[in-house]
């Protein structure tokens, strides 16, 4: 079908077409050129995807969010889905077949908005071989049901593709049906112990208000009775399962955790009801059971349900592709990376990641090691040359050689490393603490009115021993932890820093020492600050020098074009010397840039820049100078670094060379700054700093800090997109909200104070129930007051402080 120049029906709201915006993406446009109709885009990919939408009538898309679309400037290439042309692959992506039908889960980090959810759910539209597709927007997952008579794997692939969400795959995804698995199991105990909870509240209310007796004739009280046991029946088995498994696993290591007396209250109250109800003698207290373990459930799946979109165990796997290109005959074919073998020709096309080693043999090779060892620039590789896995293809397609094997690869062995396995020892939360301490307390109280009762009066030691156990249950004190960091992992979560679990944050309050990695965590990769050094500059003479940078590859080169922006002219004669520098005949006059010794030879000028990457330059050698060029900072470094220093000893430990740190000098002091670290030797340095009784954070990006980040008290894995690959760590942190980890560290003591006065709150409930399990009468109405009256109290009091502290800090 041909697209029409006039507009669809409904498009972007705006009040007018601003000629400055694509219209897909609202991003700045450079080429005027690249439109359609009245639309400009920002580049072809964009420009694609409007095409691809206005056919298939699905342009309401822009209607729903004013940024909908995503920049496209890498739109996929040609046959870039054919390795899911193979069965084996294929069915990595497959939940459930028939003879018919075919579900398929994808995972598209690209979700961020209504259009979105809009925009895949009515696939349908475009394809008649997609019968639904449904999305579930906090794992970044689609699942399609599609005729696979009709359509295949890589054809769905595509499609996503066109409408600008291609699908990320990784390695790590071969063999799982979807990137993350959903723990369905706790959702169905939170459901099964909120419904027996409520009825057996519901049938209790006789008991409550005496009308018990009065039904006694009718035969329903018993009834009652039995049909309250039956529904407390579940909870028992299986909605409380955990707490007894995690108390009897602590029992057997010889600590006591907050589950122990946890599950000991529930066992205890269950048996004592249980007789009661056989025997005829009482009304038991499964009410209170049930709403124990209801409340408890709630909390943890609260604390659950923020982060299982996330995954913080990954390795190389999560980081390599499914497949690539080989070379057979001539033609390119693709092959799963374990097939890969010595001397096999792999094609590697632009931005994409290289999953073997193996020897330059076609192309020009500018790879960016940024992510695997720190080195902020990309290192330019001639034919001949060994390139290692993990690092990305920055400019056009090359072809290599495979030396060594995914599995034997550089990076590959850089994981494995010992280095990489460790572990920090996590300290036992503070909660497991109280609760020892309280367990001691409770058990001494128990035996004391044991002993009482057992020499006043016989009958009621029983009674009230179990009741002493079944109104001190520390369930309030685990909820006020669990609600507590349930809340603040939510607020936390709305401001994109993403927490492991509830330790995370104990551990963070309790943190002395921040360590920084550098390059593409403090600072942006490929953004360079410039400096100069030299003679003024005429605007002239500026042109120059554009005209040559604007001519090499070298990725300073280009950084220096930037920087003078200004116009360009021709240039004749030019020559380029891979690593050293360039040179050009402009408007009649030689000009050389590059490095000093290639510039100046022996007889290089004392110019007083002498921090970062340097460029030289002459123009017909009467004109010298240089300009130094250093990392740049991200936005808000430098106040979250003044922060910190208030209340944090700070160091930096970068895998780059110590002149690109030359903008971090005034932040840091020189002793806690190091340099040309390898993974081994950052490691090392947290290992030093904890053995000084340090409590370390560590604050990385890249495979290089992994180790360091696995070792760390605390790790933070700070990523431009969340959903994209980053080091195993305890926490993710966008970037962009990197200048707030301060406020985060103070919320997350905050918390722990939160939970201090909430116990305080729990003992008091726990004080007026035990004045009457001591005596001997405690009564069923009491304890339906009192068990639930603490666990609502304590879940609004640790909501109420938790958004007080949000609102205070953030």
């Amino acid at each position: 079908m041909m697209l029409q120049d006039a507009p669809p029906a409904k498009t972007r709201p705006h009040t007018k077409i601003d000629k400055a915006l694509c219209h897909h993406c609202n991003t700045p446009v450079v080429d005027a050129g690249i439109r359609l109709g009245e639309y400009q885009f920002c580049c072809t990919g964009c420009k694609t995807v409007y095409q691809f939408l206005h056919q298939n009538n699905l342009c309401e898309f822009y209607a729903i969010d004013a940024n909908a679309g995503m920049p496209q400037r890498a739109p996929s290439r040609q046959n870039k889905f054919s390795f899911l042309d193979s069965p084996g692959i294929a069915a990595s992506f497959v939940s459930y077949s028939n003879a018919t039908e075919t579900h398929a889960s994808f995972y598209l980090p690209q979700m961020h908005c209504s259009s979105c959810l809009w925009l895949l759910e009515h696939l349908n539209r475009v394809n008649s071989g997609i019968v639904s597709s449904r999305v579930n927007f906090q794992k970044k997952e689609i699942v399609l049901i599609f005729q696979h008579k009709l359509l295949t794997i890589r054809q769905i692939a595509e499609i996503l593709a066109q409408v600008g969400y291609e699908p990320h795959m990784s390695l790590e995804q071969l063999g799982k049906p979807s990137p993350y698995a959903h723990n369905k199991r706790r959702m169905y105990q939170l459901g099964t112990a909120a419904f027996c909870f409520a009825n057996i509240m519901l049938l209790s209310f006789p008991a409550y208000f005496g009308l018990d007796q009065a039904l006694d004739g009718t035969g329903l009280s018993q009834w009652f009775r039995w049909a309250i046991f039956g529904l407390s029946l579940p909870v028992f088995f299986f909605s409380a399962q955990d707490f007894f498994k995690s108390g009897f696993t602590s029992i057997k290591k010889g600590v006591v955790n907050i589950d122990a007396p946890i599950a000991l209250a529930i066992l205890i109250t269950f048996c004592r009801s249980a007789y009661e109800i056989f025997s005829g003698s009482g009304e038991g207290y499964l009410d209170s059971m049930a709403g124990i373990v209801f409340f408890m459930l709630i909390g943890r799946a609260l604390q659950d349900r923020t982060t299982e979109g996330l995954s913080f165990e990954r390795d190389y796997a999560s980081y390599f592709p499914i497949a690539v290109g080989k070379m057979q005959g001539g033609v390119e074919v693709p092959t799963p990376l374990s097939d890969l073998v010595c001397n096999d020709h792999i094609i590697i096309y632009n931005n994409e990641i290289i999953p073997a080693d193996g020897l330059l043999i076609r192309g020009n090779a500018s790879i960016d090691y940024s992510f695997v060892t720190g080195e902020s620039l990309p290192e330019q590789k001639q034919i001949g040359d060994l390139v290692y896995a993990g690092g990305k293809q920055t400019k056009g397609t090359i072809e290599l050689m495979v030396v060594r094997p995914v599995t034997q690869s550089y990076l590959t062995k850089l994981w494995q490393n010992d280095a990489m396995k460790a572990t920090a020892a996590e300290d036992d939360s503070y909660i497991h603490l109280f609760s020892k301490y309280f367990s001691v307390v409770l058990f001494a109280i128990a035996a004391a009115t044991g002993l009482y009762w057992w020499s006043a009066d016989a009958a009621k030691l029983w009674p009230a021993v179990t009741a002493v156990l079944i109104v001190a249950c520390p369930c309030s004190l685990l909820l006020s932890s669990t609600f507590t960091n349930g809340h603040l992992i939510r607020i936390l979560d709305k401001h994109r820093f993403f927490v492991r679990n509830a330790n995370v944050l104990e551990r963070m309050a309790k943190i002395d020492t921040v360590v920084f990695d550098k390059t593409g965590t403090l600072t942006q990769s490929g953004e360079m600050v410039v400096n100069y050094a030299g003679t003024p500059l005429s605007p002239t003479q500026k042109r120059l020098l554009a005209s040559v940078a604007a001519q090499s590859s070298h990725p300073l080169s280009k950084s220096l074009f930037r920087h003078l922006h200004t116009e360009t002219t021709a240039v004749h004669d030019f020559e380029e010397t891979v690593g050293k520098g360039c040179s050009g005949w402009v408007e009649g006059q030689r000009v050389v840039l590059g490095s000093s010794a290639f510039v100046f030879g022996n007889a290089a000028p004392g110019l007083p820049l002498d921090d970062g990457t340097e460029v030289a330059f002459s123009i017909d050698k009467s004109i010298e100078g240089k300009f130094g060029f250093s990392s740049a900072l991200r936005p808000g470094i430098t106040a979250l670094l003044s922060a910190l220093q208030k209340k944090y000893a700070t160091r930096l430990l970068s895998g780059d060379w110590a002149g690109s740190g030359y903008s971090l000098k005034p932040l840091f002091g020189a002793k806690d700054m190091l340099f040309q670290q390898s993974p081994e030797d950052k490691l090392n340095e947290i290992v030093r700093l904890k053995r000084q009784n340090a409590v370390v954070m560590m604050v990385g990006d890249g495979l290089n800090d992994a180790g360091a980040l696995k070792l760390a008290d605390v790790g933070i894995a700070v990523t431009d997109n969340a959903n994209n690959f980053c080091p195993a760590s305890d926490a993710i942190l966008d970037a962009a909200q990197l200048p707030n980890l301060e406020r985060y560290m103070q919320l997350a003591r905050a918390g722990k104070r939160i939970v201090v006065a909430s116990f305080v709150l729990s003992i008091i409930y726990n004080l007026v129930g035990l004045g009457f399990a001591v005596q001997g009468s405690l009564q069923p109405l009491i304890a339906a007051i009192l068990m639930p009256a603490s666990s609502i109290s304590i879940v609004l009091f640790t909501w109420l402080a938790a958004r007080f502290s949000e609102k205070k800090l953030l």
